[in-house]
């Protein structure tokens, strides 16, 4: 068997051809206009996608069935969890599925959780706060968070501001940081992960993370060039073991990531937890 020894990247969005040209409009504006990922519009085949992470040297990716709003909400858009599950099944060495969920549908979600996890072999969940208008905090999050502490999965949540998708309709940031001292609280057996570094409330995360043993910092979405000191310093000294790598791809293309990570400076010993090591123990994964 072999043994691999690079990077786990914790957040991707599939993005193939295919994918591209169901997602909405604003997506397509979004990242070219917004985030400045004009390059990536067109989409990336699979094959193309385990080339970039062959010369990253990542040997896993967790690709996420996202789901972008309630499913009545025209703006929204819902990667089909059987979609992910193909490409996890065709790649299994290379890919790790996360569930993408909805707190507003109710005992359908929890299902669709279980289903994810017992049937197709998903290693987590993923939801996105804002685009639900619904704090991490809020009441219909919690049947999600006793169902992934009762499957022992770790579930990703979008905490910081959020950008406007579409002008037309901008979303509220709900999601601060602080929210998921309450959650882990109340929930001290369910894995929290706070993706999106936090900012512009990094620090909030950090002290959150740090507080509590069950709650992690998901470093994507950022450029590593663009993130602030005070996250570096936590991920080299006393945080090394509470942070994930991840790339949010396509915002951040994982080649770059890679490269600026490594300009970083880390101690190896905690450059190889951060890459690695806190993905395999967080998600029950083995070499």
């Amino acid at each position: 068997m072999t043994v691999r020894t690079g990077a786990i990247d914790v957040v991707v969005n599939p993005y193939t051809p295919e994918i591209v040209a169901a997602r909405p409009a604003w997506s397509k504006d979004f990242l070219g206009r917004k985030i400045g990922a004009g390059d990536r519009l067109p989409g990336t085949t699979i094959e193309e996608y385990l080339a970039k992470m062959d010369r990253a040297g990542i040997d896993r990716s967790f690709l996420i069935a996202a789901k972008l709003g309630p499913a009545t909400d025209v703006n929204s858009f819902h990667l089909q969890v059987e979609t992910v599950a193909e490409l996890v099944a065709a790649h299994p060495d290379r890919f790790s599925g996360l569930v993408g969920l909805d707190p507003t549908a109710g005992m359908a979600e929890l299902r669709h959780l279980e289903r994810a996890v017992t049937e197709y072999g998903f290693v987590g969940a993923h939801s996105y706060p804002h685009w639900f208008g619904l704090p991490p905090d809020h009441r219909r999050y919690y049947p999600i968070y006793a169902k992934c502490a009762e499957l022992d999965v770790p579930i990703q949540l979008q905490v910081g501001h959020c950008l406007r998708y579409d002008d037309a309709r901008p979303l509220r940031s709900v999601g601060r940081p602080i929210t998921l001292d309450t959650v882990a609280c109340e929930f001290p057996e369910l894995k929290l992960v706070g993706i999106h570094i936090g900012w512009p409330w990094t620090e909030e995360m950090i002290a959150v993370a740090y507080k509590h043993p069950n709650v992690y910092i998901g470093v994507d979405a950022y450029a590593p060039k663009h993130w602030p000191a005070s996250l570096v310093h936590f991920m080299n000294t006393f945080g090394r073991e509470k942070v994930l790598f991840g790339t949010d791809y396509p915002v951040i293309d994982p080649e770059r990531a890679m490269t600026e990570f490594a300009e970083l400076g880390l101690r190896p010993e905690s450059a190889t937890a951060v890459l690695r090591d806190n993905a395999l123990r967080l998600y029950g994964l083995t070499d």
